[in-house]
């Protein structure tokens, strides 16, 4: 089978296509395969998508969020089990393929899409939309760790010197001060605990003016709280970490040959995943998201991981990173930030 322009729609996040000519080129790679981990089912678009057009595919379906275990246990029962649902981190992922008797080196395909899903966006009662008012909370585990802090622990507990180095570093927040400042302000008032009070707080440590004077890729009006969110978000859960013991753990599983697709939707991830892929050393995360690159690390694509004793070598499907086309971001905005980078495990 061999995918073409037109023939098919790939949803690069649930409810968005990424209707890309070299999309589809780069993903007819990934789809041939016949057992594929999907790494983070969502609402099961990708899922979906692959049981399509594979007949004869067999997918673990992995994620952290037991919402979305629910929604793949329901299509397992509708595709006779050839989907396997795995409740579980991308840290934990090894664990439950071992549980599984799924050995290391078995996998012919492997697909991230980081970050957040749409499904979680679309519900305010998670409370990772600065849009629709639900509680401050943010965990992509659910209830799973009753003990975990939610976003209105962070936001309520932390001095104002953490809350701005969170923004700082995890959204890349220029105005993290005066954001951190008004919010332990704020809560010397009254807790922070819905999503629209934070918004509120965080908008009113700016000018009206400046409110919505951001812009997206669209050149649409962003609201000033959205980076806010999105550190909070990935500092609640932890992202960035787990995303390391995703590739880590893709490149484990896969055979040689295998292909690995990973989408990113931010900067931080996209950096990630580019400079795993490349061999750099990622061990030390919090120097790696503030140093730059060591200019003296090579260009060839290999990843020296001290835990095996061997080499492990990604050749790219794609020369450049893949990003929608114009009017695909028209139609889907919310993949406007959306990269794609597909590559073979050697």
């Amino acid at each position: 089978m061999e995918l073409t322009a037109r023939q098919e729609t790939w949803e690069v996040e649930d409810g968005m296509n990424f209707v890309s000519d070299t999309a589809y080129l780069s993903l007819s790679y990934l789809f041939l395969q016949k057992v594929v981990l999907d790494m983070t089912f969502g609402g099961g678009g990708h899922t979906k998508a692959i049981l399509n057009m594979i007949p004869e595919v067999s997918i673990l379906a992995l994620d952290r969020d037991p919402t979305a275990i629910s929604l793949a246990q329901q299509l397992a029962k509708e595709h006779s089990d050839r989907v396997k649902p795995l409740l579980g981190r991308f840290s934990e992922l090894e664990v439950l393929l071992s549980n599984m008797n799924i050995k290391a080196g078995s996998i012919d395909a492997v697909l991230l899409d980081a970050g957040c899903s749409s499904m979680q966006m679309d519900q305010g009662e998670r409370g990772f939309s600065l849009s629709k008012d639900g509680p401050l909370d943010m965990r992509m585990d659910g209830e799973r760790y009753p003990d975990m802090p939610c976003a209105a622990d962070v936001v309520n507990t932390l001095d104002q010197q953490a809350l701005a180095s969170i923004l700082t570093a995890y959204g890349e927040e220029r105005h993290a001060r005066k954001i951190a400042s008004a919010i332990v302000e704020a809560r010397r008032v009254n807790p922070i605990t819905r999503t629209q009070q934070l918004a509120s707080v965080v908008a009113g440590s700016f000018p009206p003016a400046v409110i919505y004077a951001r812009k997206d890729r669209l050149h649409r009006p962003a609201h000033v709280a959205t980076k806010t969110f999105q550190a909070l978000r990935i500092f609640v859960n932890d992202e960035l970490n787990e995303l390391h013991a995703g590739l880590r753990a893709a490149q484990s599983v896969l055979r040689p040959g295998g292909r690995f697709c990973v989408i990113t939707f931010h900067s931080l991830e996209d950096r990630l995943v580019k400079r795993f892929l490349q061999g750099d050393d990622l061990s030390n995360l919090d120097q790696y998201h503030f140093s730059p690159r060591n200019q003296s690390a090579g260009k060839k694509k290999v990843v020296d991981e001290k835990r095996n004793e061997g080499k492990v070598c990604w050749i790219p499907l794609r020369r450049k990173v893949i990003i929608p086309e114009k009017d695909d971001v028209k139609e889907n905005p919310r993949g406007r930030s959306a990269k794609l980078r597909a590559v073979v495990r050697q």
